[in-house]
């Protein structure tokens, strides 16, 4: 189990990996898994299920055929006695045993993702003010949260790499200069780390937040792993966070959709633990799945219990990135990450290939991977690709690097791949945000009218458009539509892989206005 103080004034070297303090060896406790262990001995008892769900575990249904009969005998509903309902449940102690894993004062289990994390986060938020302040590089679930809490929102520009095309964090100073104009600070809101593992001086803008009253919330959801190995970054948590979202099944081994949301034991624990209890009730679903829930305490169980698979994990990703600087035809993303100063450290997990250097697209790269080598990666830009390696797993890395070598390079002139030829001009630049009219709520709920891409120019957006990957919102709510944002949206969506979240057409040729 890791330690939580990690009380430094200074900040580490952008190069280097902030390391979390050596983990101590778990607690009795942590060896368990108290709900896992429950819902599989119910599953083991001779059972006549006539409530939901309507397979009732039937052993030749096309589920159990499918999934296979285990699957279907796990599946059990909430509010059953001896698992979630009655005092001192498994799920209450597989509950506590997380907020302890992760240094938190309470720990909730999501089964709708990190943004439902994001969205509680953003909807307690208005106890404590009129305005999120708010990094502009936030996931689309933040945008989401501030359409459902109606707050005002200051927006801190992130850094961005002209050359990739990628947002990374903000610094502390910037952070200070936009609550100085906000005299009426909910929270401050960050990401750390970011979909190409950069990792954020957490400590430094929460130390900035909390000098002007204000908590820091942290949108954790890449570093749900974070303080569990020494070569790991420290947790937000640990580092002054007062709520951080964990997308605990990215690279910390739960079950898709399934995450943590984390309060500290701070300065706004107090007020903040009964807003998000009754926040979380609103947005969790009432049929919360118990496959998911026990993935949860699993993923706990395995990062609190086995740090050394941790430790060969990151071995592997390092052993990647040290072939690709060797062979010498790619360049690897995060070895230029001290040119930036909201940058102080890397996620070791986190593998981004610059593969612009070896004459193929990032797009292209990830679509031949998949294509001719059964090889997935994470995501893919006109620039770069990015792998990951999760927390205990330790993948063949030699198989990686062999086939992104045999990628073609240049593309040959009878490519079929047309947006490839398209697309290798060079990255789209981010486009400036428009000027905000409206709050996301409020442009939201507006009565809005659908026109032409062209049309939407100077018109105020009635939704979020975000380019995938990685779902940035590039227009917000609000903000008026600039021809900018029109041209790189269009562009992703044309882009192999491309998609625009919010868009009315995989063209992006429509766009929705406020009337």
């Amino acid at each position: 189990m890791r330690t939580t103080d990690h009380r430094t004034s200074s900040s580490p070297s952008p190069t280097a990996v902030p390391a979390a303090a050596p983990t101590s060896r778990p607690g009795v406790g942590q060896l368990g898994a108290p709900y896992a262990e429950a819902v599989l001995g119910h599953a083991g008892r001779d059972w006549l299920r006539l409530n939901v769900p309507g397979h009732a575990a039937a052993p030749g249904s096309d589920l159990a055929g499918f999934f296979g009969s285990r699957i279907t005998a796990l599946d059990f509903p909430p509010l059953l006695d001896g698992i979630d309902l009655g005092p001192d449940t498994p799920l209450d102690r597989a509950l506590a045993l997380a907020a302890e894993a992760w240094g938190a004062r309470r720990t909730w289990f999501l089964t709708n993702g990190a943004s439902q994390g994001n969205q509680i986060a953003s909807m307690v938020a208005p106890a404590l003010g009129r305005t999120l302040v708010v990094q502009r590089s936030v996931h689309s679930s933040v945008i989401d949260g501030l359409v459902l809490s109606g707050l005002d929102a200051v927006f801190v520009q992130p850094s961005v790499d002209p050359g990739q095309g990628i947002a990374h964090g903000v610094t502390a100073a910037d952070v200070a200069a936009a609550l100085e104009r906000t005299p009426d600070a909910a929270a401050v809101y960050i990401v750390s780390p970011s979909y190409f593992g950069a990792v954020a001086d957490v400590r430094a803008i929460a130390d900035t937040a909390h000098a002007a009253g204000v908590p820091l919330i942290v949108d954790e959801a890449w570093g749900s792993h974070f303080g569990f190995h020494p070569c790991l970054p420290a947790s937000a948590l640990s580092s002054g966070a007062d709520l951080a979202t964990s997308s605990t099944h990215k690279l910390a081994g739960s079950l898709t959709q399934s995450a943590m949301l984390h309060l500290a034991e701070g300065p706004f624990a107090d007020l903040l633990e009964p807003l998000v209890d009754r926040a979380f009730r609103l947005v969790q679903s009432t049929s919360a799945s118990a496959l998911l829930t026990a993935s949860l305490d699993l993923a706990r169980r395995s990062l609190v219990t086995d740090a050394d698979t941790t430790g060969s994990s990151v071995g592997a990703a390092d052993r990647v990135r040290a072939a690709v600087r060797a062979l010498g035809r790619f360049t690897v993303v995060s070895d230029g990450f001290h040119a930036f100063p909201d940058i102080v450290g890397a996620d070791p997990l986190r593998i981004a290939i610059d593969t612009r250097a070896g004459g193929i697209t990032g797009h292209e790269a990830r679509r031949r991977l998949f294509r001719d080598h059964q090889i997935m990666v994470e995501v893919a830009t006109g620039a770069a690709i990015v792998a990951v390696i999760g927390a205990g797993s330790v993948p063949d890395t030699d198989r990686f690097v062999e086939a992104l070598h045999t990628l073609p390079s240049p593309l040959s002139a009878d490519s079929t791949d047309a947006h490839a030829h398209a697309h290798a001009g060079g990255m789209p630049r981010l486009p400036a945000p428009g000027a905000t009219k409206l709050t996301a709520r409020e442009a939201f709920l507006s009565p809005a009218l659908v026109v032409a891409a062209q049309e939407a120019v100077g018109r105020i957006s009635a939704d979020t458009l975000a380019a995938y990957p990685p779902g940035i919102p590039n227009v917000l709510p609000g903000e008026v539509v600039t021809a900018e944002a029109v041209r790189f949206l269009q562009r992703t969506a044309a882009a192999p892989n491309g998609h625009v979240r919010g868009a009315l057409d995989p063209g992006v040729t429509r766009l929705r206005v406020v009337a």
